[in-house]
């Protein structure tokens, strides 16, 4: 739901800022559109950035963490495996 309103509340900015470029109005235009794109650009990639939740422990050099805690959106709780060689982390539900 969260997402959804930065969502709508970016591509607002970024819409005034490109009708307000069109105005001629370049400075705080310029500025709403960059703004507006930086917000859209940060939700919509933010879901590539985050791996979903595995369903089991990795298998070869992972080693269990002690960080564990309840996911937002499933409700479950995770604990993170790392790859030692790598710093590389997998998150899985328990």
């Amino acid at each position: 739901m969260l997402r959804k309103a930065v969502l709508a509340l970016g591509a607002g900015i970024l819409v005034c800022g490109l009708i307000a470029i069109f105005a001629g109005a370049y400075p705080a235009a310029l500025a709403c559109a960059v703004w507006g794109t930086l917000i859209v650009a940060g939700i919509v990639f933010e879901r590539f950035r985050y791996k979903p939740l595995a369903a089991r422990a990795p298998q070869g050099n992972w080693v269990r963490t002690a960080e564990r805690f309840i996911d937002d959106e499933t409700g479950k709780p995770v604990t993170v495996y790392l790859d030692p060689q790598t710093g590389e982390r997998s998150y899985v539900a328990d």
